[in-house]
């Protein structure tokens, strides 16, 4: 049933990589327009298991911008974002695990953080930002770490794989191991504030 349902994926990134998401498990802090896109498609993806970290209670300006909350007050009045998208994405898919994670992000612990493999944050304080991504650092095993937000015309992300290897085919040769190191938060900004990573700040090289 499960590879009927993500044949299509499956033949673009094949079955190793589909394998690889379907085990991983994802903290997704902050539901507003933009993260709501991503995780409509890591859950049609099928995805181990999304988690909605989010207790901002639901307001009329939510509508506007999310598609995930129904436009009818009985649905939604009185319960906050996490829980309202929650549900709507269980029928997305429902061989996807989706929760509500309640708390703060500013205040969540390494043991809670190690039960996920990816964590998205929104909308939160540059101090929080700094404090989950140096959590993840921390952690035994990698924890990707993305920080993404939007308003208006503009928009920001910032991504820390940590070390990422890859192989690289080159013309006529053979497939060679490289490895992407991503710079933390703190770093970043200490190389250069207020702006994006320059390119060679990814430190790319070939053990």
């Amino acid at each position: 049933q499960e590879t009927a349902l993500y044949d299509r994926q499956i033949r673009v990134w094949g079955v190793d990589a589909q394998k690889r998401l379907s085990k991983a498990h994802v903290l997704v802090c902050g539901v507003n327009g933009t993260t709501i896109e991503f995780c409509k498609n890591i859950v049609l993806a099928g995805v181990g298991s999304l988690s909605l970290m989010d207790d901002h209670i639901v307001t009329e300006d939510d509508l506007n911008s999310n598609f995930l909350i129904p436009h009818d007050e009985s649905v939604y009045g009185g319960k906050s974002r996490a829980e309202v998208c929650c549900e709507s994405l269980k029928d997305f898919n429902p061989m996807v695990r989706v929760a509500v994670a309640k708390g703060d992000p500013s205040l969540i612990d390494g043991t809670f953080i190690d039960r996920f493999d990816i964590i998205v944050l929104s909308r939160a304080s540059l101090k929080t930002k700094l404090f989950i991504n140096d959590n993840c650092r921390k952690r035994s095993k990698h924890i990707a770490f993305y920080s993404v937000d939007c308003k208006d015309s503009c928009g920001e992300i910032f991504v820390d794989l940590q070390n990422h290897s890859y192989l690289q085919k080159k013309p006529g040769g053979e497939p060679e191991q490289q490895e992407l190191k991503y710079p933390s938060l703190q770093r970043k900004l200490f190389l250069c504030p207020g702006r994006i990573c320059p390119k060679k700040q990814l430190n790319c090289t070939t053990p």
